[in-house]
């Protein structure tokens, strides 16, 4: 097993998003392997922060779910956390394993793909002792709408169960230069509209008889706990002075990965027929503590024997985040 803490790698700034791009795939050269035993207590805690009180058929809000109890579609998202002290983690709180170096530091979730065994004994299942096999895929010199370089990382994540490999997972980060605190992209105080009420879901019925529609506003309860069971610092998800003041944001960030499980959970509650197969997705834009959003289903289709559906989450006409999901 090798682990490497970048702080150290990378000594001085890059000027280039290329030369970052090159200096990150020469040190990442071997592959990261870790262990984790899929604990039911983490399963029912993010069940409780998506506002589920079952899991299948288990009533989880005083125990855990047994061993042997699948895990939905996604949900392996809270397991495999970063494993360094706080000391190994950037100045923004996030874990440095996959992270560009500076002046790169921006570090947002831009999108990937997922697949799942088509073999319902391969299922990742709580009680199972899992590998997680780590590869740097990509690290590619990007530029923004506004010609600001940045850096684009891709991962991928395999996880093989005792039963097989079960999950192939693989994400991308897009990597923004700092912005000075005095840049007008600097926010100073809270926006008026965010609220600070607890998290909401619910589904709305829509007149014309087509699929429910799924609403949600969250809170920063509801962020940070998300934040707890990831394990993950990053501050632009509950500190709002560094979200606003370093990062230039209006507001404390929802997650990208939690985005996609609400997308996966939609998927499963409302459809849910077959087999999941896979799902591509990208995150188009930041949504925000307070901020009311819908996820919907815009298309389904029949394709070479499976099933593809496209589901977005958008706010206010504003595609977010968008999604294919294929089922068989």
């Amino acid at each position: 097993m090798r682990w490497r803490t970048l702080s150290r790698v990378f000594r001085r700034p890059f000027t280039s998003a290329a030369a970052a791009a090159s200096t990150m795939l020469t040190t990442h050269s071997q592959p990261l392997i870790s262990q984790q035993h899929i604990d039911g207590n983490q399963l029912q805690k993010l069940a409780l922060t998506l506002g589920r009180t079952t899991i299948g058929d288990h009533d989880i809000t005083t125990r855990p779910p047994p061993d042997g109890t699948p895990l939905p579609p996604g949900h392996h998202l809270v397991y495999f956390t970063p494993s360094g002290t706080e000391a190994s983690l950037g100045p923004d709180g996030t874990d440095l394993t996959f992270n560009a170096p500076a002046p790169y530091t921006r570090r947002m979730w831009a999108g990937g793909q997922m697949s799942w065994a088509a073999e319902p004994l391969l299922q990742l299942r709580t009680g199972d002792v899992v590998e997680e096999h780590t590869r740097l895929l990509s690290a590619v010199p990007k530029k923004s709408r506004s010609g600001a370089e940045m850096v684009l990382v891709e991962v991928e994540k395999q996880f093989r169960g005792p039963r097989g490999p079960c999950v192939l997972d693989r994400r991308s980060w897009i990597f923004r230069q700092q912005i000075d605190p005095k840049d007008d992209r600097a926010y100073t105080s809270s926006p008026g509209h965010l609220s600070r009420t607890p998290t909401v879901i619910a589904d709305i019925s829509q007149e014309d008889g087509s699929y429910l529609v799924r609403e949600l506003t969250w809170s920063p309860v509801g962020l940070f706990r998300f934040s707890a069971l990831t394990f993950n610092g990053h501050k632009i998800h509950y500190d709002e002075g560094w979200s606003q003041g370093v990062e230039g944001h209006p507001g404390i960030v929802v997650h990208g990965p939690l985005n996609l499980i609400n997308i996966l959970d939609y998927w499963r509650d409302i459809h849910g027929q077959g087999t999941l197969r896979r799902i591509t997705y990208r995150a188009l834009s930041p949504l925000y503590a307070g901020d009311t959003y819908r996820i919907k289903t815009t298309g389904v289709a029949d394709r070479d024997g499976e099933t593809v559906y496209d589901i977005v989450a958008e706010k206010s006409g504003t595609v977010c985040m968008r999604s294919r999901i294929t089922a068989k």
